[in-house]
């Protein structure tokens, strides 16, 4: 037996659809000045070049070689929306993956469309805790006993694996998802998702009884829960994630992420690799005999354009020499890698998909004044969170209006809301491939003030994991016409210290046992992440003429001038986190 194991690792996680290269914001300071350097990065034909330079690599060193991915291809942009599945997998084929972990994203419409993906796909979908045993076997769309598909094993109850050969000995690669799957995600009703952490524990104990001790959890549980399968059970080699969106790398002096890469907990290292397929992540990882790493060198990487735009804190295009300067000290940090791309890729995406999208890209909705930041949570340097989600929740409150005239507030979790609204114009293919690319109704409600109260301190519980194991920072509620204070070092059940609904021309207190009406996207009226609190409303009504983005689209539509404007601050947040009073 070997006493040294080596492996080469290219991972990406929450593609969502990104083929081509996304737009990236990188902030530089020079003679105490910052400046903004805005750019794209990523894409499919430029992660296609990297990966396979890297499978080359590796070959000329005979170092075996894996290429994850880390969870969630489905949704995001025009792409999905106009092909439903089909280019992901034809994409990813040409990306060729050993293996993906099911997202939660995947199953957002349900069994079907992941029987679809498997169909059409050249390598498996691992999701070791999907429990199928009680799925209907005559049903259409049925994953049950599906060849690409590695599931839990009832029988032994256990995750179904893959064993790769790893030079004298094998390597397992367990796929682990969400648990809570069902509180975000629209699975089939006879489909189940058992304990993440226990599903491994077994799973690896069964492992080592084989005599495997290389094992790979790939993982879309996001980072905190990562970290909490890493302390709880013992044996994981390496845990490859996504769903947090988590972009590690010291990247402080470009005005990004502080966060290790390969953060270590239990003798257990975590990788992530952020979102969107902007970054790659890519590490060469020793092993010793019995499965433990040694030693990980590797880090996230940036693909950008070789046209970057350099501009100063007001917005003004800095000097020829400010900008050759910056561009150089941006080009020289160790994450950044040239737009070189794979032309096979690059020709499929433009020649067999993009002609699809461009009659969307040329109707111009409105011309935005000025960037407004998405954010999922507040943080030090937007204290109120977003600043484009209270104007999708502002769009959702006018469009119910034109229903309801007695409507009160309106109320949007983070989640749905996907990229930040940039300035300049506002196309339609902006807001339903990229801001707003769920097409999920809305759903009018009447509900008594305290469930309002409990589904928002439920919900920011969640998002924040204040006493509560959340299911990502997605369910952060952004109201308009409503107004909260949450003190999260207050005990549950009391974090909301302060509620105002907007009536009159005033702001008046909530009142707990007083009837209102509110509108929502079906998935947050249907109690999704931490929202069951609106399962109490006295009634529910389907908006059926009018989706989320289509509601956004006719407001910015006619009163897109508006949105230069700032809107009353609703969410006012402390953190309960130790000496920070914002989350960051």
């Amino acid at each position: 037996m070997q006493n040294s194991y080596r492996l080469s690792i290219a991972h990406i996680n929450d593609t969502h659809s990104n083929f081509e290269p996304s737009p990236v914001q990188f902030s530089l300071t020079t003679e105490q000045q910052s400046y903004k350097l805005v750019t794209n990065s990523g894409g499919y034909a430029r992660l296609g070049f990297q990966i396979d330079q890297a499978r080359q690599q590796a070959v000329q060193q005979q170092t075996p070689f894996l290429f994850l991915h880390g969870g969630d291809s489905f949704q995001g942009t025009l792409y999905f929306r106009e092909f439903q599945g089909a280019a992901n997998a034809h994409l990813l084929n040409l990306l060729k993956p050993d293996a993906m972990v099911l997202g939660n994203h995947e199953i957002d419409a349900g069994n079907s469309p992941v029987q679809a993906f498997l169909n059409r796909i050249d390598f498996p979908v691992l999701a070791g805790n999907m429990d199928l045993s009680h799925e209907d076997r005559l049903k259409v769309g049925r994953l049950y006993g599906h060849p690409m598909l590695y599931d839990f094993d009832d029988s032994s109850e256990t995750a179904k694996v893959l064993i790769k050969p790893f030079h004298d000995t094998k390597m397992a690669i367990i796929g682990i998802t969400l648990d809570q799957m069902r509180l975000i995600a629209r699975p089939d009703p006879d489909t189940d998702f058992v304990n993440a952490i226990d599903t491994t524990r077994a799973t690896i104990a069964r492992l080592h009884h084989q005599g495997i001790k290389h094992i790979i959890v790939l993982s879309h549980l996001g980072l905190d829960q990562d970290r909490e399968l890493a302390q709880q059970v013992d044996g994981i080699s390496l845990i490859v994630g996504g769903h947090s969106h988590t972009l590690q790398g010291q990247m402080s002096n470009i005005g990004l992420s502080n966060i290790p890469y390969a953060e270590t907990i239990n003798s257990t290292p975590i990788l992530h690799a952020g979102k969107y397929a902007e970054t790659l992540g890519l590490a060469e990882i020793i092993f010793d005999n019995q499965g433990c790493v040694t030693e990980l060198i590797g880090n996230n990487y940036f693909m950008i354009d070789s046209q970057i735009h350099v501009s100063d804190a007001q917005g003004q295009t800095a000097s020829p020499a400010v900008t050759q300067s910056l561009i150089a000290q941006l080009l020289a940090h160790p994450s950044i890698k040239d737009d070189q791309h794979d032309d096979g890729i690059h020709q499929v995406i433009h020649s067999q998909y993009r002609p699809a999208l461009d009659a969307l890209e040329n109707q111009i909705l409105a011309h935005i004044p000025r960037d407004f930041v998405h954010t999922r949570l507040p943080s030090k340097h937007l204290p109120h969170g977003s600043e484009i989600a209270p104007w999708v929740s502002r769009s959702m409150y006018k469009a119910a209006k034109n229903i309801e005239p007695d409507i009160d507030f309106a109320l949007h979790n983070a989640g749905g809301v996907r990229q930040s609204l940039n300035k300049g114009q506002l196309s339609l293919a902006d807001v339903v491939g990229r801001i707003l690319p769920f097409e999920l109704p809305l759903t009018l409600y009447q509900i008594m003030g305290k469930y309002v109260i409990e589904a928002l301190e439920s919900s920011i519980n969640r998002a924040t994991n204040n006493g509560i194991v959340g299911t990502g920072a997605g369910s952060f509620p952004y109201p308009y016409g409503l107004r909260y204070f949450y003190d999260g070092k207050q005990i549950k059940g009391q974090r909301i210290t302060q509620i105002e609904i907007y009536k009159q021309d005033q702001w008046q207190a909530l009142e707990p046992d007083k009837l209102y009406i509110g509108v929502s996207s079906s998935y947050t009226a249907a109690g999704k992440e931490g929202y069951d609190a609106l399962l109490h409303a006295h009634w529910q009504q389907a908006m059926t003429s009018q989706t989320l983005p289509e509601a956004f689209i006719d407001f910015v539509s006619l009163h897109g001038h508006l949105i230069e404007d700032q809107l009353f601050t609703n969410v006012h947040y402390i953190s309960h986190r130790e000496d920070k009073s914002k989350h960051e």
